[in-house]
């Protein structure tokens, strides 16, 4: 008995992992690396340092493991909420797969989809200035192959606007480097896009694949470390933050922003509505399926917000209204009591 109810949760995770996400839900290859991960840290928690993850049973995975499991991400591995809901998602489509494949444990399966999601704090959105950017690639030394990988790499990335993820996995075959310049990129949901390039980003491309021994047309990764393996998101995190550092010396701006790849595609969008594109040309160019996602680059540039404030009529220019609205005393007084 114990084996089967071994075997039900190993086959669960392998089905589901596999068939299921890929196959049925057709989910993009890194989502389905993100499930896989946060399960496997459930795994290997709820087992504990010594344990056996196979000698796990489905019953293991409690309302209460799982909650502790939440707790100990946040506070042992110091992750945000956002993380937390992160994990707490891959758990959700885990047992709602699990409670449709095995009744028995609807139970079961009905509490953990009952645990919350916390709350995230909207934090500002940071994003790098076109100066920032300019400085940040002044100073890279191009006379190191690294730096001239580096510095294509950030022109493309701030070409495109394109996700971390979209240029992890740029190939050459992507490229369209004759004629008009564009690339082809593929999003989440496995949604392509094509974006154009600006001529000096095709020349760096045409270097960058001549230097690198990269066939074009092939289906060879485009970026690589100095092993000539793929970059990797992080990859390209430490080298961001490789530069954004050198560049705080001189741009202190800098220093006081929370600067990741992300960034930049934000400074793309930012960078787009100064130059008068409207919203939805940079919904397409950045990708994003509602104009919902795009409004927020309204939001976030302070620039756009001083030139509407600059067209309107200050508050103490304006005369009095004779009739000036009055405060009813008793109704304050009720709304502090409540």
């Amino acid at each position: 008995m114990n084996t089967d109810r071994r075997s039900i949760l190993a086959h669960s995770l392998h089905v589901f992992l596999v068939e299921y996400l890929p196959r049925q839900r057709a989910i993009s290859p890194h989502t389905v690396h993100s499930y896989r991960d946060s399960l496997k840290l459930l795994l290997q928690f709820v087992a504990g340092k010594k344990g056996d993850v196979s000698a796990l049973k489905l019953e293991n995975l409690s309302v209460d493991r799982v909650t502790a499991f939440l707790l100990h991400l946040e506070k042992v591995r110091k992750n945000r909420a956002s993380t937390r809901n992160v994990r707490l998602s891959a758990i959700h489509s885990f047992f709602r797969y699990v409670g449709t494949q095995h009744p028995e444990y609807v139970e079961q399966t009905q509490r953990v989809l009952g645990i919350p999601f916390k709350r995230v704090e909207t934090r500002a959105i940071q994003h790098v200035e076109f100066s920032e950017l300019q400085t940040m690639l002044d100073g890279i030394d191009r006379s190191r192959a690294d730096g001239r990988r580096d510095f294509a790499l950030l022109n493309v990335l701030f070409n495109t606007g394109a996700r971390v993820s979209e240029i992890v996995g740029l190939m050459a075959a992507d490229l369209r480097l004759a004629g008009p310049p564009s690339v082809l990129l593929r999003g989440k949901g496995r949604k392509e896009r094509v974006c154009p390039l600006w001529p000096a980003t095709a020349r760096l491309l045409r270097e960058h694949l001549e230097e690198r021994g990269i066939t074009p047309d092939r289906p060879e990764t485009v970026f690589r470390n100095h092993r000539g393996a793929p970059l990797t998101r992080f990859g390209i995190r430490v080298i961001l933050r490789k530069h954004v550092q050198r560049t705080a010396v001189a741009m202190p701006s800098l220093a006081h922003k929370r600067i990741h790849p992300h960034s930049l595609r934000h400074g793309t969008a930012v960078h787009l509505l100064r130059a008068g594109v409207d919203l939805s040309s940079i919904a397409h160019w950045l990708g994003h399926a509602s104009l919902n996602t795009t409004n927020k680059y309204l939001a976030m540039d302070l620039e756009t917000k001083r030139e509407a404030l600059a067209k309107t009529e200050p508050l103490l220019n304006r005369r009095k209204h004779p009739a000036a609205w009055r405060r009813d005393p008793g109704l304050i007084k009720w709304l502090e009591s409540l």
